[in-house]
C-alpha cells in the first residue's frame, strides 16, 4: 500500500475517532449540565393512596418539586428538575426525612412503610452521601443522648463553654472519619459541620437566659469568650443562612426583642400594617446584616406570617409589592411570587388560561368550552382523603341547586388516564357535570398555568364567570360564605342562608337545613415554611 494511500487511511480513521470523542464530550456535558434528578423506588407493605414529595429544604418557598404516586405493588418512579444540589424533604404518609440530592443524579430509594422514611436503602449515585448523613445522624442521637445538658446549663460559663467545644470537637471529629469512609462530597460534610455548629450556638442565648433567672439578675449577660465563641461558629453566615433554616430561626431568636420594641413604634395607631411590611423596614435599619441575610429572613417572616390561603387581596397585593421593592435575590424573589400565585390564585378579571384536558371519551376539552354561563370548577385527585365522605355528598347538592344557571367541570388530577377513568365514573357518578383529566396530573402544563400541587386537592374550587374570566379567588370549602354569596351573584339564585364559618352539610340545600360545620372539609394549611 503507498504512502499516499496510508495516510488517506489514517485522516479517515483520526477523522471518525475525532467525530466519536465530540459526541462523548457532549454526551458528558448533557449529564453533567442536567438538573435533572431521576428517582425511583418501592415502599413495602403501605398503601397505593400514599404519596411521595421531594421538596427543596433550605428554600424559602417549600412548594414540593416533585409529588409521586406509588402503585398496588409500592412502586414509584419520577424526575424533576432540581432547584439546587443540596438538602430535600422526602415526605410519605406525614412523616419526613432528610435526603441529599445532587442536580443529574440517579438514585433508588426502598423502604418499609412502616419506618418509611426515617429509615430508607439506597443505591445509585446519591448512596455515599446519604450513607455519610445516616451514619452521622445514628452518631450524633447517640451521643447527644447521653449529654447532660441541664447539667451543663448549672455550670459556670468557663465549664459551659468547654462543655460546648468538646460536644463540637466530638462531632466534628466523627462527620470527618465517617466523610472520609463514605468519599462523602465535601459540600455535603461541610453543611454536616454546619448543621452541628448552628445547633450549638442556639443553645448559648439559652443559657443567657437560664442563668438570668438562676442568678435573679436580670442584667446577667454572657461573657466575651462565650461571644466570641459564639461568633466564631458562624464564620460563614451567607452559607448558613442560605442553607439552614435553624440558623433563620436563630438569628430570628437573637433580635427578637429588639424588633418588638421596634414594631411596636411603628404600629402605634396604625391598624393597617401587615407583619412583612414592618420586618422589612425594621431590617432597612439593620446595618449588621448582609444583603443576604436580609433576603431570606424577610422571606422566612413573609411565609410565616403573611401568604396563605386565607390572605385578603390588600395583604396579598402588599406582600407582592415588598417582594418587588425590597427583596434583591433572583431565585428568592421568584420563589416567594410562585408561592404567592399558588396561594392566592390567577387573578380576579383575566381569562382562565387554556392547557391541555380530555374527557372520559378522550375527546379534547377547552376551558372556553363552558362559555355562555358561569362554571365551577373543581380540581380532585382519586388519593385526596375523605373526598368521597366529606365533600361529594355535598357537592351533589351544590350542583343540583344551581345547575340550571351554572356548569359544573371537574378537573382530575391523577397520576394516568386509566385511574381518571376509574375514578370519575365511580367518585362523581350521577352528578351533572363535565370530566375532564389534566393530562400528566400534577406534572401536566394545566397545574402549572392554575398552580396546582398536592395540597390544592382537597379538593378546592375556581369560579369563573359566564365569559370566561376569573371571578374569584381560591376556594377550598363549598360553605365558604363567600363561595356561596359569589355563586349567588353570578346564578341570580339564593342559597339558604349560611351561619358565619359554616361549612355545608349534606342537607344544606333541603328546607329548614341544620347548619354545623363539616368535618374534614376546612382549607389547608399553607406549605410548610423553613
Amino acid at each position: 500500500m503507498n504512502k499516499l494511500k496510508i495516510h488517506g487511511l489514517q485522516q479517515k480513521a483520526l477523522s471518525s475517532l475525532g467525530k466519536y470523542l465530540f459526541m462523548m464530550v457532549l454526551a458528558f456535558l448533557a449529564v453533567t449540565c442536567s438538573k435533572k434528578v431521576e428517582v425511583s423506588g418501592k415502599v413495602t407493605g403501605g398503601s397505593p393512596l400514599e404519596r411521595i414529595e421531594f421538596t427543596e429544604a433550605s428554600g424559602v418557598a417549600t412548594l414540593p418539586v416533585i409529588n409521586m404516586g406509588v402503585d398496588k405493588d409500592g412502586n414509584f418512579r419520577g424526575d424533576f428538575e432540581a432547584p439546587k444540589s443540596g438538602m430535600y424533604v422526602i415526605s410519605y404518609a406525614g412523616k419526613q426525612n432528610l435526603i441529599y440530592l445532587k442536580a443529574g443524579q440517579s438514585l433508588n430509594i426502598s423502604g418499609d412503610a412502616s419506618s418509611f422514611p426515617a429509615e430508607f436503602k439506597i443505591t445509585g449515585d446519591a448512596k455515599g452521601n446519604n450513607d455519610f448523613l445516616q451514619q452521622t445522624q445514628k452518631y450524633m442521637t447517640e451521643y447527644t443522648q447521653k449529654v447532660n445538658m441541664q447539667d451543663h446549663m448549672n455550670k459556670d460559663e468557663n465549664a459551659f463553654l468547654k462543655a460546648l467545644q468538646k460536644i463540637q470537637a466530638d462531632l466534628e471529629k466523627n462527620i470527618d472519619e465517617v466523610g472520609k469512609k463514605t468519599s462523602a462530597d465535601k459540600e455535603v460534610i461541610s453543611w454536616k459541620k454546619n448543621d452541628v455548629r448552628t445547633g450549638i450556638m442556639s443553645i448559648i442565648p439559652q443559657y443567657e437566659m437560664y442563668r438570668k433567672q438562676m442568678t435573679a439578675n436580670p442584667a446577667f449577660a454572657n461573657s466575651k469568650a462565650l461571644k466570641d465563641y459564639e461568633l466564631k461558629l458562624q464564620e460563614d453566615k451567607d452559607m448558613m443562612v442560605k442553607e439552614h433554616p435553624l440558623y433563620r430561626n436563630y438569628l430570628l431568636g437573637k433580635m427578637s426583642e429588639d424588633f418588638q420594641k421596634y414594631a411596636t413604634a411603628q404600629t402605634a395607631g396604625k391598624t393597617d400594617m401587615i407583619t412583612s411590611e414592618v420586618f422589612s423596614s425594621y431590617l432597612k435599619q439593620r446595618k449588621d446584616l448582609s444583603q443576604t441575610a436580609k433576603d431570606y429572613l424577610l422571606a422566612f417572616v413573609m411565609a410565616q406570617s403573611d401568604i396563605n390561603p386565607s390572605s385578603t387581596k390588600e395583604t396579598t397585593d402588599k406582600v407582592a409589592s415588598i417582594i418587588d421593592k425590597d427583596i434583591k435575590d433572583a431565585d428568592i424573589k421568584k420563589d416567594l411570587k410562585t408561592v404567592l400565585f399558588v396561594l392566592s390564585g390567577l387573578k380576579k378579571g383575566e381569562v382562565a388560561p387554556e392547557a391541555s384536558l380530555i374527557k372520559q371519551d378522550g375527546k379534547a376539552y377547552k376551558v372556553a368550552d363552558s362559555k355562555g354561563k358561569p362554571t365551577v370548577m373543581m380540581f380532585y385527585a382519586s388519593w385526596t382523603p375523605y373526598i368521597t365522605e366529606s365533600t361529594v355528598p355535598i357537592l351533589s347538592q351544590v350542583v343540583d341547586f344551581y345547575k340550571q344557571k351554572i356548569n359544573f367541570t371537574f378537573v382530575n388530577f391523577d397520576d394516568t388516564k386509566e385511574q381518571f377513568n376509574k375514578t370519575s365514573s365511580a367518585m362523581l357518578k350521577g352528578i351533572p357535570g363535565t370530566n375532564v383529566y389534566a393530562e400528566g396530573g400534577l406534572n401536566s402544563d394545566f397545574a402549572k398555568k392554575y398552580g396546582i400541587y398536592g395540597f390544592k386537592l382537597t379538593p378546592s374550587f375556581i369560579v369563573l364567570d359566564k365569559d370566561g374570566k376569573i371571578a374569584g379567588r381560591n376556594f377550598f370549602n363549598l360553605g365558604d360564605p363567600e363561595l356561596v354569596a359569589l355563586l349567588d351573584q353570578l346564578s341570580g339564585l339564593k342559597a339558604p342562608q349560611v351561619a358565619p364559618e359554616a361549612s355545608l352539610q349534606n342537607d344544606l340545600f333541603a328546607p329548614e337545613a341544620e347548619l354545623q360545620p363539616e368535618e374534614g372539609n376546612t382549607p389547608p394549611p399553607a406549605p410548610a415554611t423553613k
